[in-house]
């Protein structure tokens, strides 16, 4: 697999940036039409999408460059080449989760009904971007026999981030379906928390490139069982009384 997607005046433009891209334009369409449903004005999910992309990928960047710092030390200006790839997706979470409690207070929005909103198109734009990891070569899965095994270099492995884009477009279906039912806010957030990390764990099983371990698990998996205890004790103890309707 080819990297790169087209050169432009001799410079090359990565399938990763060109599908980063396309999640979050995918993730904004979403909010856009999500938003007319709930009532929000318009322009208030470009906003929401541009603030929550500019948080989300300062903090996938960041956790990337602090779990490779050495590597940056002798090339800094490196640290800003996400084009080439390079971003942690739970750093991307938390820089996300922080850009959106800070947008819900400057607008005097419910918190956990508005990051319920925001949250059913994180798996939308995450199962794009996982496509853009496949086709740049990152993130790629252990050796494998099996049928829908893909080639690198002379082995066959596991399609590691096509895994997670099929279980992220699952997770994106049943976030839209459960928030138009949901009985109390914050319950979508708390369904992410349950789903996501449960597939994630499993997926770090598969993976074939260096992971960050401690007591035996990687780094992702020991974050992933903090989400999901998160999400079952939200689930749980969340207020029964619902936000009013927007609008």
């Amino acid at each position: 697999m080819d990297p790169v997607f087209i050169h432009i005046f001799g410079r090359p433009i990565y399938w990763y940036g060109v599908l980063t891209a396309l999640g979050f334009l995918a993730a904004v369409l979403h909010l856009s039409w999500l938003g007319k449903k709930e009532g929000y004005p318009a322009g208030h999910a470009s906003q929401l999408g541009i603030w929550v992309m500019v948080c989300g990928i300062l903090g996938a960047r960041f956790a990337y460059v602090i779990a490779n710092f050495p590597e940056y030390l002798s090339k800094p200006l490196d640290m800003v080449r996400i084009d080439e790839g390079g971003l942690i997706y739970y750093g991307g979470f938390i820089g996300a989760a922080l850009g959106i409690i800070v947008l819900a207070h400057r607008k005097n929005e419910p918190l956990w009904r508005f990051s319920d909103f925001a949250i059913t198109a994180l798996p939308l734009g995450h199962a794009i971007g996982r496509i853009g990891c496949f086709l740049n070569g990152c993130c790629f899965g252990q050796a494998c026999e099996l049928p829908w095994g893909v080639v690198r270099g002379d082995q066959n492995v596991h399609p590691t981030p096509l895994y997670e884009t099929a279980f992220n477009l699952v997770v994106y279906a049943v976030l839209v379906r459960h928030h138009g039912k949901k009985e109390r806010d914050g319950n979508v957030v708390a369904l992410y928390l349950i789903l996501y990390p449960i597939g994630r764990f499993f997926f770090e099983m598969t993976r074939g490139d260096d992971r960050t371990r401690w007591l035996g698990l990687t780094v992702a998996q020991e974050i992933s069982i903090a989400l999901l205890l998160t999400g079952c004790l939200l689930w749980r103890f969340l207020p029964r009384s619902k936000e009013p309707a927007h609008g």
